[in-house]
C-alpha cells in the first residue's frame, strides 16, 4: 500500500500514529476497502499493533469507529489470537472505568469509557472469532467468582468485588 505501510515490529506510538493516519484517510475517502482491511490486518498482526489499533480507534471521533465497514470486521477477522482479549477486556474495564468518572464527576470521560464498551460490545457481537465467545466466558467466570483464567488478571490490577461486579455485568449481553 503506497498511503500506508506498517514496518514488521510496529512500536506502540508507531501503531497509534498509524490508526490515526488510516483514519483521516478513510474519512478523507482516500483509500478504498481493500486498502483499509489491509492497513487494519497488518496493524493487529502483533499484539503491540493491535493495542495501538484498538487504543486509538475506538476512542475516535470519527465514522469508521461509531460504523465500522465490512473491512474493518474482515480484518479483525484474521487476527484471532489478540483481537478476543483486547476487546472483551474493553467491556469489563471500561464498565469499571465508567463508573470511576461519574464517581468523580467527569461526565465527559465516562462518556467516552461507555462509547468504547459499546463499541467493543457491537464488534464482538457482530465478528465471526468463536475464540470471543470463550474469551468473554472465562473473563465473566473469572469476574463472577475470583476464580479462573482471568483470576491473576483481576488481582495484577488490584480490582475489588465490586469492580468485577460491575465487569461481570458489562459482559452479560455476551453470555447468550
Amino acid at each position: 500500500m503506497t498511503q500506508l505501510s506498517v514496518p514488521e515490529t510496529v512500536t506502540l506510538s508507531e501503531a497509534i500514529a498509524l490508526t490515526q493516519k488510516l483514519l483521516s484517510l478513510v474519512e478523507q475517502g482516500k483509500l478504498s476497502d481493500t486498502e483499509i482491511e489491509t492497513a487494519i490486518a497488518s496493524l493487529i498482526k502483533t499484539k503491540t499493533g493491535a493495542q495501538g489499533w484498538f487504543g486509538t480507534y475506538l476512542t475516535d471521533n470519527g465514522t469508521l469507529a461509531e460504523k465500522p465497514t465490512p473491512a474493518v470486521f474482515r480484518a479483525l477477522e484474521t487476527s484471532p489470537e489478540f483481537v478476543p482479549n483486547f476487546l472483551v477486556k474493553n467491556v469489563a474495564m471500561c464498565a469499571d472505568m465508567a463508573n470511576r468518572h461519574r464517581q468523580n464527576g467527569d461526565k465527559e470521560m465516562a462518556a467516552i469509557s461507555d462509547r468504547v464498551r459499546s463499541r467493543s460490545i457491537h464488534l464482538i457481537q457482530n465478528l465471526n472469532i468463536p475464540a470471543l465467545k470463550t474469551t468473554a466466558k472465562e473473563l465473566y467466570h473469572s469476574a463472577t467468582t475470583g476464580e479462573g483464567l482471568y483470576k491473576e488478571f483481576f488481582e495484577r490490577w488490584g480490582y475489588d468485588p465490586e469492580q468485577r461486579k460491575l465487569m461481570s455485568q458489562a459482559l452479560e449481553p455476551l453470555m447468550s
